[in-house]
């Protein structure tokens, strides 16, 4: 395993060092299997944070080019100083212009009530179209907001939830 695999995960990953390494060892130096390891340990670690209480956060807000949509969308974390990480920043920019272009409904299936989707005759394809945690994401459609969301609670070691937006369409 040499330095270079370890500097060329790390970039496509964003995982730590030491992460890296212990990957790409179990992988036995290959990289495409030692991402789909950190990806693992990542939604792992999601998991075991999903029940701790965000009660930090930002709203942020998006107005696309023209001003005609605008997003307001609410990210939640555990603490003030995440919200104040780059990478946290980041992802509820991305977010947001996400939303304002893919037009979800709902934040998570959950949130979907039951009437809506007995009248859908496909209810997965509705899901992946209407449900934003679902949506592949706009900038890079191999990944679901679910799965940025988790990468992201990973990199950063608390729970971060996506708790409410709302999008506005002149005319709508």
């Amino acid at each position: 395993m040499s330095l270079d695999a370890i500097k060329e995960l790390r970039e496509q990953t964003n995982c730590g060092i030491i992460d890296c390494k212990k990957a790409l060892a179990e992988a036995k130096g290959d990289i495409e299997k030692a991402k789909a390891l950190l990806r693992e340990k990542g939604l792992q670690m999601a998991l075991k944070k999903a029940s701790r209480v965000a009660h930090e956060g930002r709203v942020e807000a998006y107005i696309h080019h023209g001003n005609k949509i605008g997003v307001i969308v609410e990210i939640n974390c555990e603490t003030d100083f995440v919200a104040r990480n780059e990478a946290f920043i980041a992802f509820s920019k991305d977010l947001a212009m996400h939303i304002a272009a893919m037009s979800p409904k709902y934040v998570r299936k959950d949130d979907v009530p039951a009437a809506v989707l007995e009248a859908e005759a496909d209810k997965d394809a509705f899901i992946k179209a209407a449900v934003l945690l679902e949506q592949a994401f706009v900038k890079d459609a191999s990944k679901s907001i679910q799965d940025l969301l988790n990468e992201l609670v990973a990199k950063i070691g608390e729970n971060i939830v996506v708790g409410r937006f709302v999008r506005y369409k002149v005319g709508e």
